[in-house]
């Protein structure tokens, strides 16, 4: 399209033949034509211009299920995804990783019956190779597996159970506050292979370290293996160890970080947490049960984890470790931007009673030398 500037360019030879004032006049006539015809071309084009309509942008889901029957809250909450997951599985193994903290207490430890409903889901969208797999924090994990009867899950379902102190490691390091310095440590190959499909059956629990514990941190620790041998108590084997105590970071600033730290490379890919009995106090071990009755599922880890703080009625800005992960775009913390699918969250809300250390756990929001 010319503009008025080009015009009086072309016709300046036939205005040398005009007076000064002619002139003048001329270039003004000119250049207020030129704009007038832009402006005219321009608004009839912008008519012909489709309006582009706003899109708003994609939202995190998150499925909330609540009923009596454990299996069926993770199978109906799965279900929300399964197109979606059997894509992302595709042929991965499935890895699906319980919180047994304890060998021994039901209660800490992620139950059959949750485990179940994610296996009858996978059955469903046509998914075979699967394991479950664990490092039990104090002692023997297929003991463990045998106590919460995984074992006989495991046969009603054709999936194998890995011990995962025994499937080799990788060494990863870990930050540890008293010397500001990394620390080796020997993290499960199979949590870090990335042909695995990570699932964190998690439980809803306070914990005495980092306020709540749940899909995330059910990965992160787990991770790190242990010696044969090595359970807390009499009885151990003679040099055996364990590498879960150096994710901890020797502090509150420690862990916290280390949890944000290792996320980007130790986190599930589909979280699926159980709070159809949740633990308050004295978590991650000694707290006592909560009734709840719901079930949190998400591919969106970070999400899931938001939803399930808000559900036991947590203040998210107490948790470091998500809100760290939140402030470095790793999933979506903001609840107004995750779309919850299913029974409504204030209906569901229950508030659990936290650590009695609670103030001491919160050191990491101040800075280091200021208690």
């Amino acid at each position: 399209m010319p503009c008025a500037g080009v015009a009086a360019a072309t016709l300046w030879p036939h205005m040398r033949t005009l007076g000064h004032s002619n002139r003048r006049q001329f270039l003004k006539t000119s250049l207020m034509g030129g704009a007038t015809l832009l402006a005219t071309r321009w608004s009839v084009s912008r008519a012909f211009v489709p309006a582009v309509p706003k899109v708003e942008p994609a939202r995190s889901r998150v499925a909330l299920t609540a009923g009596e029957d454990r299996a069926d809250l993770a199978y109906r909450g799965l279900k929300t995804f399964d197109k979606q997951l059997a894509a992302a599985i595709g042929n991965r193994r499935v890895i699906i990783k319980p919180n047994n903290v304890s060998i021994a207490n039901q209660l800490s430890a992620s139950h059959r019956l949750n485990l179940e409903g994610i296996l009858e889901f996978l059955r469903g969208i046509g998914k075979t190779n699967i394991a479950i797999a664990e490092s039990a924090a104090d002692g023997p994990t297929l003991d463990g597996f045998a106590n919460y009867g995984y074992d006989r899950l495991a046969a009603k379902y054709g999936a194998k159970l890995l011990d995962l102190d025994r499937e080799g490691f990788e060494i990863v390091h870990c930050f540890d506050e008293r010397d500001i310095r990394p620390h080796p440590c020997r993290m499960s190959k199979v949590l870090l292979d990335p042909n695995s499909f990570i699932i964190s059956a998690a439980k809803f629990k306070t914990h005495d370290r980092v306020v709540a514990t749940l899909s995330l941190k059910n990965i992160v620790v787990g991770a790190p293996i242990k010696d044969a041998g090595f359970h807390w108590g009499p009885g151990a084997k003679p040099g055996a160890k364990t590498d879960k105590a150096i994710t901890h970071g020797s502090g509150f600033r420690g862990i916290n970080y280390n949890l944000y730290a290792l996320a980007s490379r130790l986190h599930p890919h589909l979280s699926v947490i159980d709070g159809y009995e949740g633990m308050e106090g004295e978590g991650p071990t000694g707290g006592t049960p909560v009734p709840q009755r719901v079930c949190v599922v998400s591919p969106d880890w970070l999400a899931a984890d938001r939803v399930a703080v808000e559900l036991m009625g947590i203040d998210f800005g107490n948790v470091g470790y998500l809100n760290y992960c939140g402030q470095t775009g790793m999933g979506e913390t903001d609840l107004s931007k995750i779309e919850i699918v299913g029974a409504a969250l204030k209906e569901h809300v229950r508030t659990y009673k936290l650590a009695a250390n609670l103030e001491q756990q919160l050191i990491w929001k101040k800075p280091v030398g200021k208690a």
